[in-house]
């Protein structure tokens, strides 16, 4: 499975990350892709369940609204191109859906944990993904053999594609900022076990499902994020020298140390799957830190 890993990371920062164009690897033939996260990751979950998220909202790219918490494509939006692949639907969308290459469980303000600002929190979405799977699988087995509309013309993926599929996550944040928000910084640090023990626990479920292929984001700098500096930034030595609130960024890298460690433990303990970890946050942090070397001038003066 090292292949997989390999072609996927340098596609993803050629493409994703540096802007770059390159053709999908051969090697990486997913047929599908399944996700799961929240407003990093979402393509129309939270659109499809409550009002669709005005301009400028998709303007960039599309030209019109996309369901997206971006005026453009999302890193789950290149991931797909990358692969060539279509763009995920999301699993609430029910007008013009298709999920034959996979689908979109990401819902804007979810976490990992009950609770939040979303009710789609990932257990949710886990067992959003099973349903999928159990009447996608059921549905076929009942048309087998019978002269029907050729599979490839369903919207629906072929149930051997779910092993073969790319499994992606981008969660976590939304955790953190709402326990900013309700707790005091020492106890979001001793929640974080408890978020990866149930962050575990759905990767534990996927690979039980048939899962064997794993690319997961660890968290950004929560604390560069506009709300997080409109709020704390008159506390005395909350900044950094990069203009974002020291505490929650340090509590987000605590929750990436962590979160790296139980990757590892996942490789020892599932070695017949592969498992990507993917630097969100070094990212993230270099584009907001060295705005102006990205043509990006004062990110915190609005």
């Amino acid at each position: 499975m090292a292949f997989v890993t390999t072609c996927l990371v340098f596609g993803f920062l050629l493409l994703g990350l540096l802007g770059g164009e390159t053709m999908a690897s051969s090697n990486c033939n997913f047929p599908a892709i399944y996700n799961f996260g929240d407003s990093n990751s979402d393509t129309g979950g939270r659109s499809a369940s409550f009002d669709a998220l005005p301009l400028p909202f998709g303007e960039t790219f599309f030209g019109k609204p996309s369901g997206r918490f971006c005026d453009g494509r999302l890193v789950i939006d290149f991931i797909a191109e990358q692969l060539g692949l279509p763009y995920l639907s999301a699993y609430l969308d029910s007008i013009g859906t298709s999920f034959r290459h996979g689908a979109n469980f990401a819902f804007g303000g979810s976490s990992i944990r009950v609770g939040g600002y979303s009710p789609f929190h990932l257990s949710i979405q886990i067992s959003q993904f099973r349903q999928l799977k159990a009447r996608t699988t059921d549905l076929y087995g009942q048309r087998q053999g019978k002269a029907r509309t050729p599979s490839s013309k369903w919207n629906l993926p072929k149930p051997e594609d779910f092993s073969k599929a790319l499994y992606t996550f981008d969660i976590g944040q939304n955790d953190l900022a709402y326990g900013f928000q309700h707790t005091t910084e020492d106890q979001v640090r001793e929640s974080i076990p408890d978020m990866l023990d149930q962050l575990s626990d759905a990767i534990q479920t996927l690979y039980e499902e048939g899962a064997r292929v794993f690319w997961i984001h660890n968290t950004g700098p929560l604390g560069c994020l506009p709300y997080s500096f409109i709020y704390d930034q008159s506390k005395p030595g909350n900044l950094d020298e990069g203009g974002c609130v020291k505490p929650e960024n340090d509590v987000a890298q605590e929750f990436n140390r962590q979160l790296k460690d139980r990757v590892t433990q996942f490789r020892l303990r599932l070695p017949h799957a592969a498992f990507t970890y993917v630097d969100v946050y070094s990212v993230k942090y270099e584009l907001v830190s060295n705005a102006t070397k990205q043509g990006t001038y004062g990110p915190f003066g609005l």
